[in-house]
């Protein structure tokens, strides 16, 4: 009975949560009908708020005005800030005499190191006009400590809290549920540092994935500590050892090791605002988020000849033509239509993806591979481009990556399940086959492999590794031995690989474009255009609908199982020969 309560219960929530999300939805057509044609005015004396707490920042949002999040999306999606409309909206306020200052709430951001690196980057440029930044939250996590560290004054609330004290990088390790359940898996690989199969056939790190883990994050990190010890005055030294230590453990510890200038609470915050914009107590604080301000900056040179191409490539690389992934067919066909037209002077591709399918990688590389003939094709890389992400990279001019990407990690995988024990043994479930030749079961996953088998599986894996490496020194200029020095499946940091050829110059998207804008010599005429198209934010809203209810109906069933859920459910994206990251590196 207790059962048949849970599900009841479940149902009836589900239901509830529906015809509320549907009001919701309503409503928010209501606002969007009212809103929609209303033209945007700066005021005078305008700060612009940034509310970035809780976001999840992606490379870029639609244009809409409600697309930066102004209202929770009802189906429980989280709220994304999309990097390129940020800088927009930034840029548009050190230039725009109406906009004092900005006030930055980065609390619990989720983000790269990479993309939080790129947008602390343009607050800096933005203090250059003289303008202010102040930054207020009730608690920190170190990647909105990172980002929060760029302004003037940092205010913490009196009960609140800073998480700096290093990064770490964990994995969740798959073993013991398979031996439970009875599935065993087989890997196949090349490189000893190719570590995505650990997972599945380890319960901890190897001492190669440690290796490479501990390099490239303490890389990460000590950038992290000098940047703040830069924007905080505070000496090198002390800054590392406040980091290590974990020094900051309550909030009157922010203050006296100066991460912060002062515990406040956020009237008081206001209050500061005030001050610096010249209001009396009472009066409201004019203020402008970052949608609305980027849709007064004025295009340049919308009628310019000279346009760069960006195409921004963002998830997983997956065969086909899927939304939210970089899907072969569908970004092919980008490259393909930004060869091909005569106005694309030159292409950049942002680039922010672990890997994943060879196939589909091969296909995005042939299409880089024609551009490059035809026309400057630049690589940006964002906070992740490793494995079949560097593959598609490898044609590329010109690769441009932040200090603190995570790249590299060149070499090549393939996995199989042995259902075997599950199904007969756990399930009671028996099959028989028969066959007209002696490989025609191949990989029949109620069986073990047989050496034949291992023997063909091993053989490609080995083949594509070596298209790999050829790939890549044909589009950097080395030798094969000289790749496979730096391959083997290593991860690098920016910092690391461009010491090691794998990456031509450091910087962001913007470097990238820079370098695109100087080789097709079109000094200050030229437009940038982004691709793919985003769909508008009510198209997202309603396409996110069915997937959200189904995710609910998930969590409630499996409760705190939903992680390991997801984490078995990615499996499906493992078809065919993968070149993916070690793991799904998760820094915090």
């Amino acid at each position: 009975m207790k059962f048949l309560g849970n599900v009841l219960a479940v149902i009836v929530g589900l239901f509830v949560f529906s015809i509320l999300s549907f009001l919701l939805l309503l409503g928010l057509i209501g606002i969007v009908a009212s809103t929609g044609e209303k033209e945007v005015t700066v005021k005078e004396n305008t700060i612009l708020h940034l509310d970035l707490n809780g976001r999840t920042l992606v490379e870029r949002t639609s244009d809409d005005k409600l697309s930066f999040g102004q209202f929770a999306n009802p189906f429980g999606n989280p709220m994304t800030a999309g990097l390129v409309n940020l800088k927009k909206a930034i840029r548009e306020a050190k230039t725009n005499e109406k906009v004092k200052g900005i006030y930055l709430n980065t609390g619990l951001i989720i983000a790269g190191q990479a993309n939080l690196l790129e947008l602390r980057e343009e607050l800096e440029a933005f203090k250059e006009s003289g303008k202010f930044i102040i930054a207020y939250d009730e608690a920190y996590s170190e990647g909105g400590y990172y980002l929060a560290s760029v302004a003037d004054e940092i205010y913490l609330n009196p009960l609140g809290g800073i998480d700096f004290n290093g990064l770490a990088s964990e994995v969740i390790f798959l073993k013991g549920f398979f031996e439970k359940v009875g599935i065993e898996p087989e890997v196949f690989r090349v490189g000893e540092f190719k570590s995505a199969v650990e997972p599945f056939i380890l319960d901890k790190m190897s001492e190669a994935n440690r290796l490479q883990t501990q390099y490239f994050l303490d890389d990460i990190n000590d950038q992290m500590v000098q940047a703040v010890a830069n924007s905080r005055s505070v000496a090198l030294d002390s800054m590392t050892l406040i980091n290590d230590l974990m020094l900051v453990r309550k909030p009157e510890d922010a203050v006296k090791y100066q991460l912060v200038n002062e515990l406040l609470y956020e009237d008081q915050v206001h209050a500061k605002l005030r001050e610096k914009l010249g209001l009396e107590e009472d009066e409201d604080i004019p203020s402008i988020n970052a949608t609305d301000l980027g849709s007064v900056a004025k295009s340049k040179n919308i009628t310019s000849k000279n346009r760069i191409a960006v195409i921004i490539a963002e998830g997983e690389i997956v065969s086909g033509e899927a939304d939210g992934v970089i899907s072969s067919e569908k970004f092919a066909k980008e490259i393909r239509k930004a060869r091909k037209d005569d106005d694309i002077k030159a292409i950049v591709l942002r680039v922010n993806s672990p890997g994943g399918s060879i196939v589909a990688s091969e296909v995005i590389w042939r299409e880089m591979a024609e551009a490059k003939k035809a026309k400057p094709v630049i690589v940006s890389m964002g906070e992740v481009a490793a494995s079949g992400g560097y593959y598609i990279s490898a044609p590329a001019d010109t690769i441009v990556a932040q200090p603190n990407t995570i790249t590299g990690s060149i070499g090549i995988f393939g996995l199989w399940f042995n259902v075997q024990e599950l199904i007969n043994d756990k399930l009671g479930i028996t099959t028989d086959v028969v066959n007209t030749g002696q490989l025609s079961d191949f990989m029949n996953p109620g069986r073990d492999l047989t050496e034949v088998e291992r023997s063909i599986i091993q053989s490609s894996i080995e083949d594509g590794y070596d298209t790999f490496i050829k790939r890549v020194a044909e589009g950097r200029g080395m030798s094969p031995d000289a790749v496979k020095e730096v391959a083997s499946g290593r991860v690098w940091t920016g910092n690391q690989a461009l010491e090691r050829g794998l990456v031509d110059v450091l910087g962001g998207l913007d470097k990238a474009i820079e370098i695109a804008v100087a080789k097709i010599e079109a000094g200050d005429d030229y437009r940038v255009i982004y691709y793919p198209t985003i769909k508008p934010w009510f198209e997202q809203i309603m396409s996110d609908l069915g997937e959200s209810v189904e995710t609910k109906i998930l969590q409630a069933q499996l409760g705190e199982h939903f992680g390991l859920y997801q984490k078995v459910n990615k499996l499906k994206h493992y078809q065919g020969i993968q070149v993916r990251m070690p793991q799904d590196i998760i820094i915090k």
